[in-house]
C-alpha cells in the first residue's frame, strides 16, 4: 500500500517521504510548490526524491479537494496519510491572513474529507505546531494544558485544525495523530527560519536582527529526531477508548529551552566568524520561549531526541556551504 505526504517538498514533508523510502514503503507525494520561499529548493528537494523507487509526485493545492482525491484514486491503494502541508510562518500571518486560511483550513478539510472516504484507512497523523500555546507562560508545554490564546493567526490555524481532526475521530471513528512540532532546524532547512537566516547573514558578512532584544528563548528540534517522532507515531495508530475517539496529540521537541545567544553562538563557532548583531523590539505574533514536555510521546511513541543543538548546528552549516557553494 501507498503512504499519501502532503507538503512532500518542504522542509518536514522531503525529510519524512525520504525516511518512508528508505525503508521501502511507496509514496505519493502532492505539493502546490508555492512561492512563501525559494521554489527552486523545494523542486531541489523533489529531485532528490524521484531518484528513489516507489516515489511519484503529483503538483496540486490541497485546498482542492477534488484534485487531492483525484490524485489518490489514480494512484490506487493509499492506507496512511501523512498530512504536513501547511502555510507556515507567524509573521506572514500578519499580512498574509488568507494563505492560512486556505491551506491550514480549507485545506485541511479537504484532507479529513478525504480521509473519510478512504477504505481501511488505517491511520492520519498531521503537523500541528508548538504555537498553539500561544501566550501561555507555564512551562514546560504540556498536551494538557489549556490552548485558548492564540498570539498569531497561524497558530490559531493549527488548534483549529486539531479540534476539526478530533470531531472528525469522533464522528466517523478515523484513527488520527496531530504532532506539536518545536522549532525544527537542519539540512534542507526552511529560509524562514532563524538558523538559515543567520547562517546566511554571518557568512555573507551581514547584519541579523534579534527580536526582544535577543531574549528569546526556543526549544530547537533537529529534523532527524522529528522524522522519527512521525514514523514513530504512524506506525502506532490510537485505538478508541470508552467516550474518548482514535485520537491523539502529542510534542516533538527536544525538551530543552535554548537561548537564542546560544544559537548566534553556534553559528558563528561553525561559520569562523563573527556575527553582527542589532537588536529589535519583540514582533507581534512571537512568543519569548518554547519548551516542550515530551512525556506522552515518550511514553507512547518511544521518542527520544538524540541531536543536541552544538551537534545539529554545525551540521546544517555544512549542508548550507555545500548547497550554496559558501
Amino acid at each position: 500500500m501507498t503512504v499519501l505526504v502532503t507538503g512532500a517538498a518542504g522542509f518536514i514533508g522531503f525529510a519524512v517521504a525520504e525516511a518512508l523510502l528508505a525503508r521501502g514503503e511507496t509514496v505519493l507525494g502532492v505539493d502546490n510548490l508555492n512561492a512563501y520561499y525559494d521554489v527552486t529548493l523545494k523542486e531541489a528537494r523533489l529531485a532528490r526524491l524521484s531518484e528513489r523507487p516507489g516515489f511519484r509526485f503529483v503538483r496540486l493545492d490541497i485546498a482542492n479537494g477534488a484534485a487531492l482525491a483525484g490524485a489518490v484514486a489514480a494512484a490506487g491503494g493509499i492506507d496512511r496519510i501523512v498530512h504536513l502541508a501547511a502555510q507556515a510562518g507567524v509573521r506572514h500571518s500578519l499580512t498574509h491572513p488568507q494563505d492560512y486560511i486556505d491551506a491550514n483550513i480549507t485545506g485541511h478539510v479537504a484532507v479529513l474529507e478525504l480521509a473519510r472516504r478512504l477504505p481501511g484507512l488505517a491511520h492520519l497523523v498531521y503537523a500541528s505546531s508548538s504555537s498553539v500555546y500561544g501566550g501561555n507562560d507555564k512551562l514546560p508545554f504540556s498536551v494538557t494544558d489549556p490552548v485558548d490564546r492564540p498570539l498569531s493567526l497561524y497558530g490559531a490555524t493549527k488548534r483549529a485544525d486539531e479540534l476539526m481532526s478530533q470531531t472528525y475521530s469522533h464522528l466517523f471513528g478515523l484513527p488520527m495523530t496531530g504532532l506539536r512540532f518545536f522549532t525544527v532546524y537542519g539540512p534542507w532547512g526552511r529560509p524562514d527560519m532563524a538558523l538559515f537566516i543567520f547562517t546566511r547573514a554571518v557568512l555573507a558578512d551581514q547584519p541579523i536582527t534579534l527580536f526582544n532584544r535577543g531574549e528569546m528563548k526556543r526549544d530547537f528540534t533537529y529534523i532527524d529526531d522529528i522524522v522519527a517522532g512521525v514514523l514513530a507515531a504512524l506506525d502506532r495508530p490510537p485505538a478508541a477508548a470508552p467516550a474518548e475517539p482514535p485520537h491523539r496529540l502529542y510534542n516533538l521537541g527536544n525538551h530543552r529551552s535554548e537561548p537564542l545567544g546560544r544559537l548566534v553562538a553556534l553559528v558563528e563557532q561553525a561559520c569562523g566568524r563573527k556575527a553582527r548583531i542589532e537588536l529589535a523590539p519583540m514582533q507581534p505574533g512571537d512568543a519569548p520561549e518554547s519548551f516542550a514536555d515530551i512525556d506522552s510521546a515518550a511514553r507512547d511513541l518511544g521518542f527520544s531526541p538524540r541531536v543536541a543543538l552544538d551537534e545539529g548546528v554545525p551540521k546544517f552549516v555544512e549542508w548550507y556551504r555545500g548547497y550554496y557553494g559558501v
